[in-house]
């Protein structure tokens, strides 16, 4: 690491790479807005024993009424649909388990959740800063 900069908590420097945050956001079907103070989306304890089996850490959780926001760290190996995914499938299976009579009517046939999510990579320079930066590379020949 270069001696004039500082290390940045955030960033994750492994032998052969560095990764940063994500934030993923995903929702239920038709964003109808199951969770309430009584059948929260998911409790934290089931995201943090997925996110163990993923080598992640889970860095942020919280809900809103229709979707549910996760800051987490993982390795670039983890893909981050297979990490939505066995979120997904856990959150849904322990809701089916614990909260049967209030989720039912969330359910549009056997699904939960939707099929789509967001992913977005936190930190560094902003997109302005770093197409500059890629503008400004030399080319070759």
């Amino acid at each position: 690491m270069s001696p004039r900069r500082e290390p940045n908590p955030h960033i994750h420097r492994r032998r052969t790479v560095v990764h940063t945050l994500h934030h993923l956001v995903f929702t239920p079907k038709y964003r109808r807005g199951p969770f309430t103070d009584e059948i929260p989306p998911c409790r934290e304890k089931v995201m943090r024993a997925v996110r163990a089996d993923f080598e992640t850490e889970l860095a942020e959780f919280n809900s809103e009424t229709d979707h549910l926001h996760l800051l987490v760290h993982h390795p670039p190996k983890v893909s981050p649909s297979r990490l939505v995914g066995s979120l997904k499938g856990v959150c849904a299976r322990r809701l089916r388990q614990e909260s049967r009579g209030h989720i039912h009517k969330y359910l549009w046939g056997d699904h939960f959740w939707s099929p789509s999510y967001s992913a977005a990579s936190c930190g560094g320079a902003p997109q302005s800063i770093i197409k500059e930066y890629i503008d400004d590379q030399k080319r070759p020949g």
